[in-house]
């Protein structure tokens, strides 16, 4: 049986990269074939001096670290509360937490700007004031954390759900709490490193969307990093498609390492 599935599991497989691949390949033939001038690489080489590159970069790195701490710092002792102490509310939380998936970006956005106008409005004179102007601040956008974060549940909460699934939460903080550890000690002494492939999941999934989301910032009048590629876009060719594929292929970069990661885990889990 498993060798009659061979040819089909190859066939599955050359289509899906020749689905991935073309199109990246045309991308870079795009970027380095100059009509005129042959093959060259300078659209590659103006990246770094393009003005806004770093900045938007480094502004979007800083809005994904934000974001994942936060929203696994929410999540975490959530789900680990809810596995030990009321296992009968994951219905809810699961529809809770996939709201995010229904509810589309332009309406969730136009939300945002509506209670963003409103606040100042309504509360020129009480102390949240300065907080409604505090997280549009444009060197860091808060608000765009507090978006993001609702954004990354569904992909936090099933990466969180299936490791849990995998870990006998209730006898690793019992084991703990017999030994002496508070709830906090036992959380991140007990559960966690057992949790350390979800959680890098969970990282590299919200990683991922805060890279590559555009219409919430662009609405909201932000330049991170994707809004950044689209302003070059409308110019520079060329240049936008050659920070497109550097993008991807960071991803894919960052994808294979946490592959690699989650792989030498599991094998030291398995000696042990």
């Amino acid at each position: 049986m498993a060798r009659r599935l061979n040819p089909w599991r190859w066939l599955v497989l050359g289509l899906a990269a020749v689905y991935f691949l073309v199109p990246l390949a045309a991308s870079v033939v795009f970027t380095v074939d100059v009509p005129g001038r042959g093959v060259t690489f300078d659209a590659y080489r103006e990246i770094v001096s393009t003005a806004g590159f770093g900045s938007s970069l480094l502004l979007s790195l800083e809005l994904a670290a934000a974001t994942i701490a936060l929203v696994l710092l929410l999540m975490v002792p959530a789900m680990v509360a809810l596995r030990l102490g009321a296992p009968r509310l994951r219905p809810v939380v699961d529809v809770v937490c996939s709201l995010p998936l229904v509810v589309p970006p332009i309406a969730f956005v136009a939300g945002i700007s509506t209670v963003l106008k409103w606040g100042p409005e309504y509360l020129s004179r009480t102390p949240l004031f300065e907080t409604f102007v505090a997280v549009q601040n444009p060197d860091f956008p808060f608000v765009l954390v507090l978006a993001y974060v609702v954004m990354a549940l569904p992909f936090v909460h099933r990466a969180l759900d299936s490791g849990l699934r995998a870990v006998d939460v209730r006898t690793l903080v019992e084991a703990a709490r017999s030994c002496g550890a508070p709830w906090p000690q036992a959380l991140l002494r007990a559960v966690l490193p057992n949790l350390r492939g979800a959680l890098l999941n969970a990282a590299f999934l919200t990683l991922a969307l805060v890279l590559g989301e555009f219409t919430v910032a662009q609405l909201l009048g932000f330049q991170p990093f994707a809004v950044w590629i689209y302003s070059v876009g409308g110019s520079q060719a060329q240049l936008s498609v050659a920070v497109s594929v550097l993008s991807l292929l960071v991803t894919w970069a960052l994808l294979l390492a946490l592959a690699g990661v989650g792989g030498r885990n599991r094998t030291a889990s398995s000696r042990g």
